[in-house]
């Protein structure tokens, strides 16, 4: 049983023209040993990009890729002929699988846009690439926008919930397997842990954990088991 707190300061940095990228774990010319992945997961970038900039047309293979948007409109164009504007509340499951490639770039008249990127391990390597977006539209509370009846995903077991919590809110966690917790605004506790905006806390097999918010928070919890539970329970 661990609870792991990794503060958003200590996250690697990585800038080009137009955008910065916050990166948890290994990524590009940052290597860590210790830092590779927490379970199927091996990415979770944190970015911020510039009015017509991002990432131009480059590929991918054998991954599960998560985007949650923050702020701004994300264009998404893939190989495929997808184009799709993604734009807060929106949610994007692509699975590389055999491979695919694809751009994101942030609307020129939108202004600055951020997102979350999540990359996990697929289950089977090589399948038909697909992809799938919605508006998940998250309210208060929480609500669950990939796996555990939402939007598929190829990683069994793995799924992601947003808690969007006002002041004195709790949030259970999970009670089984690996979470990633990841406080995306906001400020508040888990268990004895004071975390704030861009602070991620790593759990295994922590029974009862949960996090109450200090001030209005979006939360987003990564659960890898099976059976992922949550709910919420009112302050007063």
């Amino acid at each position: 049983m661990t609870l792991a707190l990794y503060g958003g300061s200590s996250r690697f940095t990585t800038t080009a023209p137009g955008r910065v990228t916050l990166n948890s774990f290994s990524f590009g010319q940052h290597y860590d040993p210790a830092n590779l992945g927490f379970g199927p997961m091996i990415c979770h970038n944190d970015d911020v990009v510039q009015p017509g900039e991002g990432y131009r047309e480059h590929p991918h293979s054998d991954l599960e890729i998560v985007t949650w948007v923050l702020d701004g409109v994300l264009l998404h164009t893939d190989s495929w002929g997808n184009t799709e504007r993604l734009e807060p509340g929106d949610v994007q499951v692509m699975s590389a699988g055999s491979g695919l490639r694809h751009a994101e770039m942030a609307d020129a008249a939108s202004g600055p846009t951020r997102f979350l990127q999540t990359w996990l391990r697929p289950d089977e390597p090589g399948v038909p690439p697909t992809w799938r977006s919605e508006q998940a539209a998250p309210g208060p509370g929480l609500t669950t926008v990939v796996g555990s009846g939402a939007l598929p995903i190829g990683t069994r077991g793995a799924s992601l919930t947003i808690a969007r919590l006002q002041p004195g809110e709790t949030a259970a966690l999970p009670e089984t397997g690996l979470v990633h917790a990841f406080l995306a605004d906001g400020a508040g506790r888990l268990e004895d842990l004071a975390i704030g905006s861009g602070d991620a806390v790593r759990i295994s097999d922590h029974p009862g954990a949960g996090f109450t918010a200090s001030e209005p928070t979006e939360l987003l919890l990564w659960n890898f088991s099976r059976t992922p539970t949550s709910e919420i329970v009112r302050g007063v």
